[in-house]
């Protein structure tokens, strides 16, 4: 079967294949699907602008001068916003109530939660990320011939469509709205992601099946010529060739890649994805005082549990909830039985269809094959 090379006008400017566009943490997952014919992104949230120099450069040295980007959190709303306030002074509002319950949940699970508050300490990556607006992770970025930054929750700030077009690199941007699409537009933002309520991490509330078209639409009607990639449960070609058929550009993936060898998840974490089904994800705020979409474990049941705490805005609950969790995906890789029944990850609907440990190369090429298929079976069906 012959495998679709594309000559889109997305893949024309980005100078890929195929509009395969991977979100990873894991810089072997981000190369090596770029040298696939996709592109990786690099999600860098929290990273100092020291380590993101460490990835791009190993980056750069792998990936074999194909194109990738970088995706950063520098969220419009958020607790302190504007306010000047310090990660000490963030940390110094977390209610007794809220950090109890967490120490609670590790107890019961046979955890000493004691180092808990250190941990807390060393949480500063995000807020630094906040504080600045992302100007110094932006910094690092454009020095690297990167062909696309994208910012995963609400506008981009104004300094990041700066450089962006300044130094030709396309700037991204996740909705969940048609609303939010049009307003990502209007800042002048060049790829919308349209994210739908099963995908992993934070998401909305809206269906990719109808999100996509309604935002496609919404972009038509208003005589705006932006591209939209589709993201939220897409784990498959066929599924991308259906997005597509709907009028998106492409597809952004992310869960996909978590049970490929080269993704930065544990074998715990692989092996809880592997054997889990599309309705073992949870929709909550419990992690970062966003909606985001996770795997679910006796810890976030614990979360949604009636008389549980109220989450706390974003990014008070990131503080809350990072830490011990970081705690657990320690002992789990230790072996703890406790943090092993505990441990979760951000993942979407799309769960229940990744079955198969595969490298993130041959998921790439899956997916072309797949969509192939896809594509010939619509072309039967309507006589071509």
């Amino acid at each position: 079967m012959l495998t679709p090379m594309m000559h889109t006008p997305i893949c024309q400017r980005l100078g890929i294949e195929f509009p395969l566009f991977a979100f990873s943490h894991c810089r072997d997952v981000v190369a090596a699907v770029s040298k696939a014919g996709g592109m990786g992104v690099l999600g860098v949230a929290g990273y100092s602008a020291e380590r993101l120099k460490q990835e791009l450069d190993w980056i750069e040295a792998h990936v074999g001068g194909k194109p990738y980007g970088v995706d950063l959190i520098v969220p419009n709303k958020y607790e302190g916003k504007g306010q000047g306030a310090s990660l000490e002074a963030l940390l110094g509002g977390l209610p007794d109530a809220h950090k109890q319950f967490a120490s609670d949940i590790l107890a019961q699970h046979g955890i000493d939660a004691s180092v808990i508050e250190t941990e807390r300490k060393n949480a500063g990556g995000f807020a630094r990320n906040l504080a600045d607006a992302g100007a110094s992770s932006l910094e690092v970025a454009f020095q690297y011939p990167i062909k696309l930054i994208a910012n995963a929750l609400g506008t981009p700030p104004p300094l990041m469509i700066e450089m962006g077009k300044k130094h030709g690199v396309a700037v991204a941007a996740l909705v969940g709205a048609k609303e939010h699409a049009l307003a990502q537009a209007a800042a002048g933002v060049d790829i919308i992601i349209a994210a739908g309520t099963e995908a992993g991490g934070h998401c909305g509330e809206v269906t990719t099946m109808v999100l996509v078209p309604e935002v496609v639409e919404a972009l038509r009607a208003a005589n705006i010529d932006v591209p939209v990639l589709a993201a939220g449960g897409i784990v498959t070609g066929s599924q991308m060739a259906a997005a597509m058929a709907m009028g998106a550009a492409g597809a952004w993936c992310g869960s996909v890649w978590l049970t490929t060898p080269e993704a930065e998840t544990s074998e715990i974490i692989k092996k809880k994805l592997l054997a889990a089904t599309s309705r073992d994800t949870v929709r909550s705020k419990s992690r970062t005082g966003k909606p985001s979409r996770q795997l679910r474990s006796p810890w976030t049941d614990a979360w949604e549990a009636e008389g549980a705490p109220k989450p706390l805005p974003m990014p008070l609950q990131t503080f809350v909830s990072e830490p011990p969790l970081r705690l657990i995906d320690k002992l789990a890789d230790g072996g703890h039985a406790g943090a092993q029944d505990l441990a979760t990850y951000w993942v979407g609907q799309g769960v229940g269809m990744m079955n198969e440990p595969l490298s993130a190369g041959a998921v790439v090429q899956q997916f072309k094959e797949d969509f192939a298929r896809a594509y010939e079976r619509l072309a039967t069906a309507i006589g071509e």
